[in-house]
């Protein structure tokens, strides 16, 4: 069965279990059987010449990695932590870590650590001890160092080894779930080698090189490229992953992955696994993420998450032709959030986010990570779009409530419905119990009509049509007349269904 999990190894040492990746020390050995064979570079590769680069970019690749490796490989720990899980009853779960997605999405067990228990509760020890095993690198000479916050999740204790053998007791400075990065710091020397996090992005196709700890195999090396950017893989609002397929496996989580100058442009958090082994598809948070929470983390020990406070969907071909926008782009307020910043600036439902501070915003997507990387109290403006008519509007971030993130729902395809032949019945929604005082609601509806295929169900309430409230069927076909005679070949529908409110650009057919 296909398999997305994170690349940390976590293992209990008191419970005889079998992981798909591994079960114990005993084991390693058929684990090194599963990830041993390609996936591995040749020791020599014909030559090519790379163009001309920024200092962060790629730069002609060399025969060998080996002066890379020499440079950057000390600077690179394993870490190791210890948990309790009778004072962590998650931790004793076969499902422990399992970050959910929407029902069937094929990230659903997205960062599920093991495989079955094979004890029966009742011979389960009372006071189970779990060993985690994770890599890191320090980023500073004083012992700061950056790790995956799932490999220190719940740690009581937590000691690295350094590329010499040395072991060092370490503690956690701060970690941001989030982002799943943590920051801790070992104490007692001043002069530990580290590395810098790059200035620049990489592009895909450079060469990338993964330093690391898989299956406790402490300083292992893997190279490959670049494959993707941008990549979001349902874990938070915030996915903007780098996809390597240099080899990770679990061990890997908090450990670099290194440009050919030697500064490291991600940090490996998750595979991608069918077989439980690397198959070449692993995820990095890029280092402009790492570098903006670490900062947090050093500074207060905790990361404060900006917070617009609006409900946004994506502007869709459809929907953007029925707002007169020439291209697909932006976020689009289903509702700002009562008592929110953008609330309290006068945002309003049918808004169209284009930009903040100037920059343009690619989708909901882009606007949720944009201000959540940002700090609260931050001053911003957005552009937007209100009716066809593009305004400024400036407000003050503010902080997430109960770390509450943002919504982005990115829908996988907006319903659509054939105009005016929907195959509803509809009524005033102030004459139908349940369904509030506003617009009106679906009483009835045509299983083989175009709008039940698009997922209208009963119970559904149509707020405004075209950007005009409606209370009953005239309201409704007298803005769909407007739209057509303004040469829209779609209409704007705000819906409320009965866990959310949404835009909906339906086609205007023929009367």
């Amino acid at each position: 069965m296909t398999d997305l999990s994170n690349s940390s190894n976590r293992r209990r040492i008191l419970t005889p279990r079998r992981t798909v990746l591994l079960a114990s020390a005993a084991a390693l050995g058929a684990a090194v059987a599963v990830a041993g064979p390609g996936g591995y570079l040749p020791t020599s590769l014909p030559p090519w010449t790379a163009p001309a680069q920024a200092a962060d970019t790629a730069t002609p690749h060399p025969a060998g990695f080996a002066d890379l490796v020499a440079k950057v490989k000390p600077a690179v720990i394993s870490v190791r932590v210890k948990l309790d899980a009778a004072a962590n009853p998650d931790l004793s779960s076969d499902e422990n870590r399992v970050i959910p997605f929407a029902p069937g999405s094929p990230m659903e067990k997205f960062f599920q650590q093991f495989g079955s228990q094979n004890l029966p509760p009742g011979m389960r020890p009372h006071h189970e001890i779990i060993t985690g095993e994770g890599s890191g690198f320090f980023i500073s000479p004083d012992g700061y160092a950056v790790t995956n916050n799932h490999v220190v999740d719940h740690a009581k204790s937590v000691k690295v080894t350094t590329d010499d053998g040395t072991v060092y007791t370490a503690k956690v400075v701060g970690t941001d779930t989030k982002a799943d990065l943590a920051l801790i710091k070992v104490d007692g020397k001043k002069d530990f080698p580290y590395v810098k996090f790059a200035d620049h992005p990489p592009r895909v196709g450079d060469w990338v090189v993964a330093v690391g700890n898989p299956f406790g195999l402490g300083g292992t090396v893997t190279a490959g490229i670049v494959s993707a950017r941008g990549r979001d893989i349902g874990a938070s609002p915030y996915d903007d992953y780098l996809q390597i397929d240099a080899p990770i496996n679990r061990g890997n989580s908090g450990g670099p992955a290194f440009n050919m100058n030697g500064n490291v442009v991600g940090v490996n958090t998750a595979i991608y696994t069918p077989s439980g082994g690397s198959v070449g598809i692993g995820f990095d948070i890029p280092a402009k993420t790492a570098k903006l929470v670490v900062a947090q983390l050093k500074a207060k020990g905790y990361v404060a998450h900006g917070w617009i406070g609006v409900e946004v969907q994506a502007v869709t071909p459809s929907i953007a032709d029925s707002l007169g926008m020439k291209k697909p782009e932006g976020a689009l307020v289903d509702q700002p959030q009562a008592g929110s910043p953008a609330a309290n600036a006068g945002i309003k439902a049918g808004d169209v986010i284009t930009a903040v501070n100037g920059t343009p915003v690619k989708d909901a997507r882009d606007l949720a990570r944009t201000a959540g990387m940002m700090t609260p109290n931050t001053a911003i403006k957005l552009d937007i779009l209100r009716k066809g008519e593009a305004k400024t509007v400036a407000l003050k971030l503010g902080r997430m409530p109960n770390e509450r993130q943002a919504v982005a729902r990115s829908r996988l395809a907006a319903p659509t419905r054939h105009v005016p032949h929907l195959g509803l019945t509809v009524a005033p929604a102030r004459d139908v119990a349940g369904a509030g005082d506003k617009g009106v609601a679906v009483i009835g509806i045509d299983p083989d009509g175009p709008a039940a295929q698009q997922g209208i169900i009963t119970g559904d309430v149509i707020l405004d049509v075209g950007g005009k409230p409606v209370a009953n069927a005239g309201d409704m076909r007298k803005a769909m007349a407007d739209a057509k005679a303004h040469d829209r070949h779609d209409v704007l529908l705000r819906v409320k269904t009965a866990d959310a409110t949404l835009f909906v650009a339906v086609p205007l057919g023929k009367a």
